[in-house]
């Protein structure tokens, strides 16, 4: 299998609402909305960074990571999510492949660090450890979880940008 991770361009966004509608479809944590969220972030100017996982022409993955608001103030950083492979994919390593792609790009471009909602086991990783003292209302704190880039995780409440909530 020769797969390629590259930015996403504009002609992928069908192809990305599919894998990820279909990614999600029997997850028993998924609201089902996951593709909406996507496409709320691209249409809102708020996807920060998104790559997909190619082969042979075909998207098999896709991850997203856009600014997450950290209150009081801390500067650059980004939630992950969702991260998508299409389910005949899935344990294959492209979802890996596509997040150390992905973190590695925000290292480059000096972002602070991130966070995310996700299965720990997974996400630990690539680093992510239980976010305390960061905290996002009303998630279970074993689920939030952040990956600080450049020293220690601030004292903050995150919120996630608005296109979070999409059902359509």
């Amino acid at each position: 299998m020769t797969i390629t991770i590259r930015p996403e361009e504009p002609a992928d966004s069908a192809a990305i609402f599919d894998l990820t509608r279909l990614a999600f479809a029997t997850a028993a944590h998924s609201a089902g909305t996951e593709q909406f969220i996507v496409g709320a972030l691209r249409d809102s100017g708020r996807l920060s960074l998104s790559l997909v996982a190619e082969e042979g022409g075909r998207l098999l993955g896709h991850v997203a990571f856009s600014p997450v608001t950290l209150s009081p103030a801390a500067p650059g950083w980004f939630g992950v999510g969702p991260v998508s492979v299409l389910p005949e994919h899935q344990g294959c390593g492209i979802g890996s492949r596509l997040m150390r792609h992905g973190l590695e790009e925000l290292r480059r471009r000096g972002a602070a660090g991130c966070v995310l909602v996700g299965v720990p086991a997974f996400y630990a990783r690539f680093g992510f450890v239980q976010a305390a003292p960061l905290l996002l209302p009303e998630v279970p704190p074993q689920y939030f979880q952040a990956l600080a880039f450049q020293g220690p995780l601030p004292a903050a409440s995150v919120a996630f940008d608005p296109a979070f909530f999409a059902t359509a």
